[in-house]
């Protein structure tokens, strides 16, 4: 089981969203950024250094979400940890994905997400919209 972090980031009404690049996995499927948890760390030191890296900001984590477990046919089960968070300070650069969108909650299930991802939002989306 690999165990990974994701950022619900908050900002004005709208939730940030990141496309896969072509180069990844789930080619331009789109998620909530984050990644795995190194050795030693906890997964919210895991996710503020991941968002860190990804994308050049800082996070505030504001809650500990509903994990969900998927497997992907082509690797090990994975639990997916949610946090919803806010800036905490940076300047927003985007360096793994393809892009990243600001959207309304109402709009969300619009996009094509990785799997592992729709429980997520829509355990977000239930308790937040």
């Amino acid at each position: 089981m690999i165990t990974v972090t994701c950022a619900i980031i908050e900002n004005g009404g709208k939730v940030l969203c990141a496309q896969r690049s072509e180069l990844m996995p789930l080619p331009l499927k789109w998620e909530f950024p984050g990644g795995k948890i190194e050795a030693g760390e906890d997964p919210e030191e895991c996710l503020k250094r991941e968002i860190l890296e990804e994308l050049g900001i800082e996070i505030i984590i504001v809650e500990r979400l509903i994990s969900n477990t998927h497997t992907y046919p082509y690797q090990k089960s994975l639990e997916l940890v949610p946090f919803r968070c806010s800036i905490a300070g940076g300047r927003l650069d985007v360096k793994e994905h393809k892009q990243v969108k600001w959207l309304k909650r109402s709009d969300l299930r619009e996009l094509d997400w990785a799997e592992a991802d729709i429980p997520v939002l829509n355990n977000y989306l239930t308790a937040y919209e």
